[in-house]
C-alpha cells in the first residue's frame, strides 16, 4: 500500500552519529563562563589600587610685598616633591604657577626659602616655613589689599586651601 500525503511520516530511530551529547557541551560552556568570570574578577580587583590618604597638616599663609610664606603649624610632614601649589589673586590664577621645589622659575624671583628651594630639604615639617616671591612679570601680582588663595595638593588629592589678604 502506498502512503498518502495525509499520513504521518515514518519515525526514524536516531543513531549515535546523528544526535549531540548535551552534558559535555553544557559542562564545557559552564567551565568557559566560570574561567572568564574569574579572569575578569582578577582584572577588576587588581585594577582598583587603593589610594593613600593625603597628608593631614595644619598650615598658615601670609603674603607680604609679593612674598608668599607657608608655615607648617602641625600634623604630617609635607613631602615637597609630591606637592602641587596653585595660587590665585582676587580669584584669578597666576599666569605662572610655582613649581616646587625650584630655584629659578618663570614668574618668580630666584631663591625661594626653606623646602621650596630645590637646594633645601625635601620635606616641610611642623615648625618650619617656606616662601617664594612672585615676580612683577607674573599676572596678577599680589598687592596690598588683594585676596590671595593658596591651594596645596599631594598629587591630585587636596591637602589645604588657604586664603589671606596681602599686606
Amino acid at each position: 500500500m502506498k502512503p498518502t500525503a495525509d499520513a504521518d511520516p515514518p519515525t526514524r530511530r536516531p543513531n549515535r552519529s546523528s544526535r549531540g551529547f548535551a552534558p559535555i557541551g553544557t559542562v564545557l560552556l559552564i567551565l568557559l563562563v566560570t574561567v572568564l568570570a574569574g579572569g575578569s574578577a582578577v582584572l577588576v580587583t587588581s585594577a582598583v589600587d587603593p589610594m593613600e590618604p593625603a597628608p593631614t597638616a595644619s598650615v598658615s599663609l601670609s603674603v607680604e610685598d609679593r612674598t608668599v610664606t607657608l608655615r607648617h603649624r602641625g600634623g604630617d610632614a609635607l613631602s615637597i616633591p609630591d606637592l602641587r601649589i596653585r595660587l590665585r589673586v582676587d580669584g584669578e590664577p597666576l599666569a605662572d604657577q610655582p613649581p616646587v621645589p625650584f630655584f629659578s622659575a618663570a614668574g618668580f624671583d630666584p631663591g625661594p626659602t626653606g623646602a621650596f628651594n630645590s637646594a633645601g630639604t625635601t620635606t616641610l615639617s611642623p615648625g618650619e616655613s617656606a616662601s617664594f616671591r612672585v615676580a612683577g612679570t607674573n599676572d596678577p601680582v599680589p598687592t596690598p589689599g588683594t585676596t590671595v588663595e593658596l591651594r596645596i595638593f599631594d598629587g591630585d588629592q587636596p591637602v589645604a586651601k588657604l586664603t589671606t589678604t596681602a599686606t
